[in-house]
């Protein structure tokens, strides 16, 4: 179980538009791997090269020494997909619909069944797909990815349009999939979820990559302050320079917001003030890295 990828100087293109510039990384069997990066980025189209929908402009994509474009059935019955955009057979039932994509696979209906549990749809079995909620579809079309139990998966941003409860008991379904032995790949503009569920993550933009590595590892090496929320009236701004390394201090909805890079000694010092009540503490996040590598503009 488990397939191993490596893309190797990638390139994809639109006319003249280079969607996606010489990029190369490679995926471990089992591993979870994040593909990030705004709008635009490159990374469905990277991804659709992976998944044997493209054919490259130009470098090479195997799948365990194959070439996914020459659409083997042996290696495409071992890949489950996820699309962005997901697309069901007219006037089907949830039920209908996922044993259908089973029997292409020569999976029994029993299967299938049980998968609408695993993705919450049991209680919706009998519902005809264009009445489902847009989470709802989201959910059976993972169910679809996963039917034929592949050994690979690739899933584009497949928690998009759920609720928050939806999205956290998702999580425990796609980490089972590495528990597994799978590999799994996924594209998501969640920098929570690619921080709880990857491995790895490689950032995009512009159809480059910028960066790869542990979400941790990327973390530490952004080097950010500590952010320290103080509670209203827990301190005052003129109070700020007997703390002690604070790098700077603003005022937020009546209380105070310190960065420091000594989060220790600054905490034993507000503790001796009394002003813990109420007090957070933020270090960085995936998604600070993210924001520092393709900046905060707008991307259509």
């Amino acid at each position: 179980m488990g397939v191993r990828i490596d893309v190797s100087h990638l390139t994809m293109t639109y006319g003249a538009l280079v969607a996606v510039d010489d990029v190369s990384f490679a995926v471990e069997p089992g591993e979870f791997f994040g593909l990030l990066g705004p709008n635009g980025a490159g990374k469905t189209t990277a991804l659709e090269a992976i998944e044997g929908l493209r054919r490259p402009a130009g470098g090479t994509v195997r799948l365990d020494g194959h070439d996914p474009w020459r659409r083997d059935p042996s290696l495409q019955r071992r890949i489950g997909v996820q699309l962005q955009a997901s697309s069901f057979f007219e006037r089907l039932t949830t039920r209908e619909q996922l044993r259908t994509f089973g029997a292409l696979y020569g999976v029994p209906p029993a299967r299938a069944d049980r998968l609408l549990g695993t993705v919450g749809l049991e209680d919706k079995a009998d519902e005809r797909t264009e009445k489902l909620s847009g989470g709802q579809r989201q959910r059976l079309s993972i169910a679809c990815a996963l039917v034929h139990d592949p050994e690979v998966v690739f899933l584009d941003e497949p928690t998009a349009a759920l609720d928050p409860q939806a999205r956290r008991n998702l999580w425990d379904l796609l980490r089972g999939l590495t528990a597994d032995g799978r590999t799994v790949v996924l594209t998501t503009h969640y920098m929570d979820e690619a921080e709880a569920l990857c491995d790895r993550v490689a950032i995009v933009d512009e159809g480059r990559l910028l960066t790869l590595d542990t979400p941790a590892g990327l973390v530490r090496g952004l080097d950010a302050p500590v952010r320290i929320t103080l509670a209203p009236g827990a301190l005052a701004m003129d109070q700020v320079p007997g703390i002690g390394g604070v790098a700077s201090a603003e005022e937020d909805d009546g209380g105070l917001v310190l960065t420091t890079r000594e989060p220790a000694a600054v905490l034993g010092r507000l503790a001796a003030r009394g002003a813990l009540t109420g007090l957070s503490v933020r270090g960085a996040t995936l998604e600070d890295v993210f924001l520092h590598l393709t900046g905060r503009e707008y991307r259509s």
